[in-house]
């Protein structure tokens, strides 16, 4: 699986609270992770870059996994850790108080995937069956689109849409949503914050992944749409690809 990862500040902020990265372990499985932070007096890189230096290095150290059982224990296990970690640093810094991040976390071994997230930072895929999103947003406008209440569409102008449910060391426990897919040859993945979905809508990145380009190219023009339409927000995009047998990029 070959991947990128992509992130700016956007337009208007004046630093960048998210995070991420492509990193693998002893047995050259990928982890690919987003982490869009948030909290005052600039605490939510803070957040954000704690998540993703944490995996990072508990995931290069581990030796390897065979089956999706394995990957989906560990995800649980690592994150409820990270949050941990995360919530006694901000209870024990007055400047980090509240402070949490989003986290969507992709894990790629032989011809599955595990993903797991927090808050509304999302995977999409797009293989043979078309394209569609993998996670579901712990944001409030989510609940307000799942019970009826407003239109998707609504959802992208609400007043609130901000506003998630469940981040990562906001609270002393969390639950990541956890599950495994099959994946094939040819087959993407885009990972990314709200920056890109707040400004562009997913029959549009459906366009963008379905053109014949470089995985970086696609993910720079995700983020000059997003920046061109305002930019308020920062963007981070990673874009994965499974290759077929022979491929080395």
């Amino acid at each position: 699986m070959k991947g990128i990862f992509l992130t700016d500040r956007g337009q208007v902020r004046s630093h960048n609270e998210d995070a991420g990265g492509i990193y693998y372990n002893l047995a050259d499985q990928l982890l690919a992770i987003i982490a869009d932070g948030m909290g005052g007096h600039q605490a939510g890189d803070v957040a954000s870059q704690m998540a993703t230096s944490f995996i990072r290095e508990n995931w290069e150290k581990e030796k390897g996994f065979s089956s999706p059982d394995e990957i989906e224990n560990w995800l649980k296990k690592t994150i409820s850790e990270m949050n941990d970690v995360i919530y006694t640093h901000a209870q024990n810094h007055s400047e980090c108080e509240g402070m949490g991040t989003t986290v969507v976390i992709v894990i790629n071994v032989s011809d599955f995937l595990s993903v797991a997230h927090i808050g509304d930072s999302r995977c999409y895929l797009l293989n043979e069956n078309g394209f569609k999103q993998i996670t579901e947003d712990h944001s409030l406008v989510n609940a307000l689109v799942q019970s009826g209440q407003i239109t998707k569409d609504d959802a992208m102008h609400h007043p609130r849409k901000n506003v998630v449910l469940r981040a990562l060391g906001s609270d002393k426990q969390v639950e990541a949503d956890v599950k495994t897919l099959s994946i094939d040859d040819g087959d993407k993945l885009l990972l990314c914050s709200d920056g890109l979905t707040d400004k562009v809508q997913d029959n549009e990145i459906f366009e963008f992944l379905q053109v014949d380009k470089s995985l970086t190219e696609v993910g720079q023009e995700l983020i000059d749409v997003a920046n061109n339409r305002g930019g308020e927000d920062n963007i981070s995009v990673i874009l994965l690809q499974k290759l077929k047998d022979g491929d080395t990029e």
